[in-house]
């Protein structure tokens, strides 16, 4: 379904043959939810900082076997009551050395970082 999407993107915008990188999201709240990494050449996982600094630790498929785990919105996380470095040790435990990410993409901080992670993981070339 993603790639045939895709395909009417493409005919529908011909620049689009240039595009290096398109998204798709699956959306969803649930840490627990299946998890199919063949589906995409490049999987992300993004969680809200504000959520808690425990989600990291709970773990789950997502968040433990993704390319790449991005914890967007750090910047909310003080006036959550949520420790960023409770966060950075907790992801890290789970991660395992896999890279993971913080950002707050309302301000672009973490961007350029997310797309070199993006293109490293992927083996893709960045200009």
């Amino acid at each position: 379904m993603n790639l045939s999407a895709i395909a009417k993107l493409k005919a529908r915008f011909p620049a689009l043959e240039f595009v290096l990188l398109v998204l798709i999201e699956r959306g969803g709240d649930n840490l627990a939810a299946t998890f199919s990494p063949e589906f995409a050449d490049v999987a992300v996982y993004v969680i809200d900082a504000a959520m808690g600094e425990e989600i990291p630790r709970k773990g789950g498929p997502g968040l433990t076997r993704s390319d790449l785990l991005i914890i967007n919105k750090a910047d909310l996380a003080p006036h959550a009551g949520v420790s960023i470095d409770a966060m950075r040790r907790n992801a890290a435990a789970r991660r395992k050395g896999e890279p993971f990410l913080f950002t707050d993409l309302n301000t672009g901080k973490g961007a350029s970082e997310v797309i070199a992670a993006i293109c490293r993981v992927g083996g893709l070339i960045m200009d």
